[in-house]
């Protein structure tokens, strides 16, 4: 199980150099929301670890969603991680094919990371479990799961143990990774490592409870040597 945290700027970036993937994102502009091909680049630059970047929680926009993970790719993502914030199957598999081949006809050793939220419900968005195979269909790398809404309440306030671990084995059977996020906290981890996905991503965890607060390098040891 791999740690990703989500630094805000490149000054967050160098204090996560410890966490398996660095994931560049802009907290202010959502879940999953995008920073500046400028700061990917610049953290692409030092780091000596893999590079993530969300694009943002999309609408039903294939075309804008395919050339923001075109841009992000371009910039230097090793990840691309892209927010279904809509319902439909047809309209999922519309913008996954179309960010899929964005990225994959020119960088095909780039990974693609579909996002549905936890929080589907209240998003009004696709469930996970339905976006999963339409994921795998499509050429995406990992079906990820996070909250849409941050107010604190975490995956596991919508999603238990169980319904998430047959996530991660729905995934495999796909021949797809599972990645796992959504305001998830230290207490967490237990059971995360029993569910046993390929990745968590982080960031309110390893900034002492406030995803906008700053990161801090001894939280990230802290959980790293948790996970191990």
């Amino acid at each position: 199980m791999q740690l990703l945290v989500s630094p805000s700027s490149v000054e967050e970036a160098r204090l996560s150099v410890a966490a398996d993937i660095i994931d560049v994102k802009k907290p202010s502009e959502g879940s999953l929301g995008a920073n500046f091909p400028w700061v990917i680049r610049e953290i692409k630059a030092f780091a000596k670890k893999p590079v993530s970047a969300a694009i943002g929680d999309f609408p039903y926009k294939p075309g804008g969603a395919s050339l923001a993970a075109y841009g992000a790719a371009c910039a230097g993502a090793d990840y691309v991680k892209i927010g279904l914030a809509f319902d439909g199957a047809d309209h999922a598999r519309d913008v996954i094919s179309a960010v899929v081949k964005a990225v994959k006809d020119e960088f095909p050793e780039k990974i693609v990371v579909i996002a549905g939220y936890s929080d589907y419900d209240r998003m009004g968005s696709i469930s996970p479990f339905d976006m999963a195979p339409i994921a795998a269909e499509c050429g995406a790398d990992v079906a990820m799961v996070d909250t849409g809404v941050k107010d604190g309440r975490s995956t596991f306030s919508f999603m238990d143990e169980g319904t998430l671990r047959k996530f991660v084995e729905k995934n495999k059977k796909l021949h797809l990774g599972t990645a796992l996020a959504g305001s998830l906290k230290f207490e967490d981890i237990d059971a995360l490592k029993r569910i046993n996905p390929d990745i968590i991503g982080v960031r309110g965890m390893v900034c002492g409870g406030d995803r906008n607060a700053t990161i801090r390098e001894d939280l990230i040891t802290a959980a790293l040597a948790k996970i191990r």
